[in-house]
């Protein structure tokens, strides 16, 4: 059975629609790799899939079970944590404060501060400074620390590469398959396009919205992930 099963989905902002008719399926254990452009509406998908932001119309059926106008936290606590673009610590607490924030779900599982320090050792070495004095590449661990304190079974990550210098993205998306490893299944939204092939097992594209293209890495041409990307009236123009 798929762990996520998302079916015509609709979201907007205001009067704004931001999502048309998404379908998804994730399987346990797979890394899922969301990728499109600016705008695209990937965050959107994501908070859509956390509670923060509501349905407009759709479902959303995680662990066999409707989420779909759930609150954020009672979301978290069915198993699916947001590591959302920007990290959004808490200033006022330390790295080790920041981490215990995620555990309020009470969830059982194997992921605890020793857990996280394993991961990320130099957060151990950090733990009692405040989360934002650390460089950015550092504060992304901690980000990716706290929802893991709430044992997700889905983890939703935002970005984690923007703004990171590539020898950090490679040691961020280095604890991937370890997390993997704990049972935790992984959608990643990504701009970068060679480090989503990467990663992923499967990989969609979203563009204004909608699902534009879908499949395995290795069985998608460049030729077409570049069209479903920018659009095809892009590419003639380039």
């Amino acid at each position: 059975m798929n762990l996520l099963q998302v079916h015509a989905l609709t979201a907007a902002y205001g009067d704004f629609q931001a999502l048309f008719g998404i379908d998804l399926l994730l399987a346990p254990g797979e890394v899922l790799a969301i990728i499109g452009t600016n705008g695209a509406g990937k965050t959107t998908l994501l908070r859509t899939l956390a509670g923060s932001l509501p349905v407009r119309s759709g479902t959303i059926v995680f662990d066999g079970k409707s989420i779909a106008g759930l609150p954020a936290h009672r979301i978290c606590a069915r198993g699916l944590a947001l590591v959302p673009e920007g990290r959004r610590l808490f200033p006022s607490l330390s790295v080790q404060e920041n981490l215990l924030m995620g555990a309020y779900a009470r969830r059982s599982g194997p992921w605890n501060l020793e857990a996280v320090y394993g991961l990320f050792p130099i957060l151990r070495e950090f733990c009692r400074r405040p989360a934002t004095d650390l460089s950015g590449g550092q504060q992304q661990m901690v980000a990716m620390g706290r929802a893991l304190m709430s044992n997700p079974r889905l983890l939703l990550c935002d970005e984690i590469s923007l703004g990171l210098a590539p020898v950090i993205v490679k040691d961020i998306y280095r604890a991937l398959p370890r997390i993997c490893e704990h049972g935790v299944s992984v959608i990643v939204v990504e701009q970068d396009i060679s480090q989503a092939l990467r990663v992923a097992r499967r990989v969609v594209c979203v563009r204004e919205g909608r699902v534009v293209l879908e499949g395995v890495p290795g069985q998608l041409g460049r030729e077409a992930i570049a069209q479903a990307y920018f659009g095809a009236a892009e590419q003639e123009a380039a």
